[in-house]
C-alpha cells in the first residue's frame, strides 16, 4: 500500500499578473503577458515559485477562454458563430500556447534554481512538464492542431444525427428510450432506425479517422516514437502503468467479467422467453415493466438530484446547489447539441459547468450523478493555486465520479418507490459487468490500432469482430453484420480523446472499492472522498488512491474479488 498523502495549499487566488477582464480569447492580448514570463529574470528560487504561479493564472485565462468557446460549440453544433469561435481558437491562439508553453516548460525544467524549490510539493509538476520538454517538437503543432479540428468535425456530424420515428425527428438520446419499452417490434424499430442512420455517415466516420490515424502516427513519429500509444502514453503522463498493466486488465475482463454478463444475457433470454438474444433485447424489462423514468423534466432532475446529496453528504450537497445558477449546467437533449456528457472545468473563475441530454431515462439520472462527482472533484481541489493541480490524472477523476453512481444507490427512493429503486440498482450493477468488458473492449482496440500502423478498413474491421467475439455479450448479430462491423464508430473518445477510455476501467475498480468501504462505514467513506480529492493532481497517481484508502491495481485478483462482491449484491435484489 503506498502512503496516505495529504496536502497543504499555499494562499489561494489570483496573483495580481492577469488583469481580471482580459480577453483570453485572442492571442494578441495573451502575447504581451506570455513573453513577458519568458523574459523575466530569475534570481532564486522564490522568483522561479512566483514565475510558475503568475504562469498558472495566465493558462487558466487562456483555458477557461477556450472552455467557454467549446461550451458554446457543442451547445450549439448548429449556430456557425459558434462554430467559428471555437475553430478559430484551435486554429489561432491553441498552437501559440502549445509554442509559448514549451519555451516555459523548459525555462522552468532548466532553472538552475529548480533544485531550490520544495520537493514534494513540485514533485509531480516538474516530473509532467519535464515529459511536456521531451515531447515537445514544433513541427507537430499543426498536426496537433488538424487532429482537433477533425475532432470537432466528428462532433457535427455525429450532433446532426436524428430520426424520424412515429412521425416526429428525435434525437439519437431520445431514441435510446424506445429500447426500453416492452414492445418488442417497437424497439427493433428503434434500434434499427438508430443503426440505419448512424449507418448512413459510416463512410465519412471512416475517412475522418484515417485522417486522424494518419496525424497520429505522423505525431508519433517526429518524437521519435515507433509508434503512437507508446506517444500517448508518455503524453498522457502514465508513469505509473504501461501497457503491460492494460494487458492484465483485458484479460481480468475477459475471465471474470465476461462470464458473469454472458450468464446474464443467457438469464435474460430465458426469462423474455426468445429464441435468440438480439440488440435491441438489452435494455427492456426482463418482467416487461414499464421502464424507469425518474423525472419528466431536467427541473426535477436537478432538484431530486441536490435532495440526493444533501442526505449523503451536506457539504456534497451545497457544492451541487452553488452550480444551480443559470449558467453552470446545460441539461437537456435537444436537435443540434453534441451527443454525450461532460463536466467542463472554468479555470479562471474556478467553477465547473456540466453538459448531458436528458431525455428523462435511468440513464440520464446516473450521467447527472456521475458529472456531479467531476464537478465536486474540480470544486474540492479548486483552493490549489496552481492550474496543473486542479486538473487530476484521469483515472483518478473517474473515480470522483463513478463511486457517486454507487455510493447514491441507498438514496434513489428520492426518484423512486422501493421497489423501482431496487430495480434501479440492480440495473446498474448488471451494467458493470457490461462496462468493464467493453471498456477492455475499446482499449484493446486502441492497442492494435496504434502499433499496426498502415492497416487498411478491412483488417480493422476483422480486428473490431474479433475483440467484439472475445469481450462480446452473448447477443444474435444475424442479419446485423454491417452495423456491427462499424459500431466502434459509437465511441467518441476513438476520435477526440485517443487513448482516454481504461481509465473509466481502472477507476470503476477504485469506485467499487469505495462503494465497499460506504456500505460498511459511509462516514469513513466520505471522509476519505473529500481528502482525496481536495488532493487534486498534486501527488503520483498511486498516491491519490492511498488518499482514499484504495489499492491501486487491476489485475484479474483484484477484480474478481469486486466482482464477486458485485454478485453477492445483485443475490439480495429483486429481479
Amino acid at each position: 500500500m503506498y502512503p496516505m498523502s495529504t496536502v497543504t495549499h499555499p494562499p489561494a487566488g489570483p496573483t495580481d499578473f492577469v488583469p481580471a477582464d482580459i480577453d483570453a480569447t485572442r492571442w494578441e492580448t495573451l502575447a504581451p503577458l506570455y513573453q513577458a514570463l519568458l523574459d523575466r529574470a530569475l534570481k532564486c528560487a522564490n522568483c522561479l515559485e512566483q514565475l510558475i504561479l503568475d504562469r498558472s493564472e495566465l493558462d487558466a485565462a487562456a483555458a477557461e477562454a477556450r472552455a467557454n468557446l467549446y461550451i458554446r460549440m457543442t451547445c450549439h453544433t448548429d449556430d456557425e458563430a459558434a462554430k467559428k469561435g471555437y475553430l478559430d481558437f484551435v486554429e489561432n491562439v491553441s498552437p501559440k500556447l502549445k509554442e509559448t508553453g514549451f519555451e516555459l516548460d523548459r525555462k522552468i525544467v532548466e532553472s538552475p534554481h529548480r533544485d531550490g524549490l520544495d520537493t514534494q510539493r513540485y514533485e509531480v509538476l516538474l516530473r509532467d512538464l519535464t515529459a511536456e520538454v521531451e515531447l515537445y517538437r514544433p513541427e507537430n503543432v499543426p498536426l496537433e492542431t488538424e487532429d482537433t479540428k477533425l475532432g470537432q468535425e466528428f462532433s457535427e456530424v455525429a450532433g446532426a444525427m436524428t430520426v424520424e420515428f412515429e412521425g416526429k425527428e428525435r434525437t439519437l438520446p431520445e431514441m435510446a428510450t424506445y429500447l426500453e419499452v416492452t414492445d418488442r417490434a417497437t424497439r427493433e424499430a428503434a434500434w434499427r432506425g438508430v443503426s440505419e442512420r448512424r449507418y448512413r455517415d459510416h463512410e465519412t466516420l471512416s475517412v475522418i479517422f484515417d485522417k486522424m490515424l494518419d496525424l497520429r502516427g505522423r505525431i508519433a513519429r517526429n518524437a521519435d516514437f515507433d509508434n503512437y500509444r507508446d506517444y500517448a502514453f508518455k503524453a498522457m503522463h502514465r508513469f505509473d502503468y504501461g501497457p503491460a498493466a492494460c494487458a492484465d486488465f483485458h484479460r481480468g475482463a475477459e475471465e471474470v467479467c465476461v462470464p458473469v454478463m454472458r450468464s446474464l444475457n443467457r438469464e435474460r433470454q430465458e426469462a423474455l422467453g426468445v429464441e435468440s438474444l438480439r440488440p435491441w433485447d438489452l435494455g427492456v424489462d426482463i418482467k416487461g415493466r414499464d421502464p424507469l423514468r425518474p423525472f419528466k423534466d431536467v427541473d426535477e432532475l436537478v432538484t431530486k438530484t441536490s435532495k440526493i446529496f444533501h442526505r449523503l453528504d451536506p457539504e456534497l450537497g451545497a457544492m451541487f446547489d452553488s452550480l444551480r445558477d443559470g449558467e453552470s449546467l446545460d441539461l437537456a437533449t435537444r436537435k443540434g447539441k453534441a451527443p454525450g456528457g461532460y463536466q467542463e472545468n472554468r479555470d479562471r473563475i474556478r467553477k465547473p459547468f456540466i453538459f448531458m441530454n436528458a431525455a428523462g431515462m435511468q440513464n440520464d439520472l446516473e450521467t447527472m450523478i456521475h458529472e456531479a462527482g467531476h464537478a465536486f472533484h474540480s470544486i474540492l481541489c479548486r483552493a490549489d493555486p496552481l492550474l496543473h493541480y486542479r486538473h487530476a490524472p484521469i483515472e483518478f477523476c473517474e473515480v470522483a465520479s463513478m463511486s457517486m453512481e454507487l455510493i447514491c444507490q441507498p438514496y434513489l427512493g428520492e426518484f423512486y418507490d422501493d421497489a423501482e429503486a431496487a430495480r434501479a440498482r440492480r440495473v446498474h450493477l448488471e451494467a458493470l459487468a457490461r462496462l468493464i468488458p467493453w471498456i477492455a473492449t475499446i482499449d484493446a482496440f486502441q492497442h492494435w490500432l496504434y502499433t499496426n500502423p498502415g492497416h487498411d478498413r478491412a483488417t480493422r474491421q476483422a480486428t473490431w469482430l474479433e475483440l467484439n467475439d472475445r469481450f462480446g455479450a452473448a447477443v444474435d448479430w444475424t442479419g446485423l453484420e454491417q452495423f456491427r462491423a462499424v459500431s466502434w464508430q459509437r465511441q467518441l473518445h476513438l476520435f477526440e480523446v485517443p487513448f482516454y477510455y481504461i481509465e473509466y476501467g481502472i477507476a470503476q475498480l477504485g469506485a467499487l472499492q469505495l462503494w465497499l468501504q460506504a456500505r460498511e462505514d459511509q462516514n469513513r467513506a466520505m471522509t476519505n472522498y473529500r481528502r482525496a480529492m481536495t488532493l487534486g493532481g498534486a501527488r503520483p497517481l498511486p498516491e491519490l488512491f492511498a488518499a482514499a484508502e484504495l489499492e491501486f491495481d487491476f489485475g484479474p485478483p483484484t477484480m474478481k474479488r469486486l466482482m464477486d462482491a458485485v454478485a453477492e449484491e445483485l443475490e439480495s435484489l429483486p429481479l
